[in-house]
């Protein structure tokens, strides 16, 4: 069987970049057309991203691992029934329905000084495995600040505007949602985090902040901590969550940080 022509693929003169990025660059041709390995690759992203969206989050699995690294976890649903509604009713996901909301205000604590929220969004496989990674960086930073946290609530078909629902009701002057991103091409499993001061119902997005990206071939849990951690005590000096600047890369610690990524990342 005669093997096929090396010279039948017309590489890009600059393929070299394409080893720094997961971005879809240098892709070559095939005549006038992509290269087959490049078709398959693509097939493949978009089955990921997918796989994404619509896998389920195995919330009890995920809540006992919670459980065993020591947060008091409490599982809420959105107002959303399943996951085709969740896709096709975006306002759905933005309110606790009436089981989670009667329970979050029949709770007897209240009044923390932070709301940690996690929800599947558009990506379970995000929740599932970063979450974990993040809180284990963030907590540590969080104890230093004397906070008075919340329980960690865990949400199904949840977007980002729900933490304001569950924040309103257990009176948390802040939260932070930690949750599946919208999959990209070459990210099926971004984690965003969004921190809201004065949580109620109607906030916009505007009156957020986001760290977005938050995964090891993105923004890595531990800058990602660093980053929230700062916000989170810039927002409590200022007494506002809202316009805050993103000073983080001017602390002393973040290049120490980042030193030490490096060195991990050239083991």
């Amino acid at each position: 069987m005669s093997q096929p022509d090396k010279h039948i693929v017309t590489e890009d003169g600059w393929s070299e970049f394409s080893s720094l990025t997961a971005a879809r660059i240098a892709l070559g041709r095939a005549g006038s057309s992509l290269p087959s390995r490049e078709t398959l690759r693509f097939a493949l992203a978009h089955a990921q991203a997918r796989d994404a969206v619509h896998t389920p989050l195995d919330d009890a699995e995920l809540a006992r691992q919670l459980q065993a690294d020591g947060h008091r976890v409490l599982l809420v649903h959105s107002a959303a029934v399943n996951r085709a509604e969740y896709l096709q009713r975006p306002d759905l996901g933005r309110r606790l329905d009436a089981v989670s909301r009667e329970r979050l205000l029949a709770e007897t604590r209240k009044g923390c000084d932070l709301l940690l929220v996690l929800a599947d969004g558009l990506s379970s496989r995000a929740a599932a495995q970063h979450a974990r990674p993040l809180l284990m960086e963030l907590l540590p930073r969080l104890k230093e600040m004397d906070l008075q946290i919340g329980p960690l609530l865990l949400a199904r078909e949840a977007r980002v505007a729900l933490a304001d629902e569950a924040g309103e009701c257990l009176e948390a002057k802040m939260t932070v949602m930690l949750i599946g991103e919208r999959p990209g091409l070459s990210s099926p499993d971004s984690l965003g985090l969004y921190l809201t001061g004065a949580p109620r119902v109607g906030r916009s997005d505007a009156e957020r902040n986001c760290i977005s990206n938050v995964r090891p071939d993105g923004l890595p849990c531990p800058l990602a901590a660093f980053k929230l951690a700062w916000l989170i005590a810039a927002a409590r000096g200022a007494q506002t969550g809202i316009a805050l600047k993103d000073n983080s890369a001017d602390d002393p610690g973040w290049a120490a940080l980042l030193a030490r990524q490096a060195r991990l990342a050239q083991r």
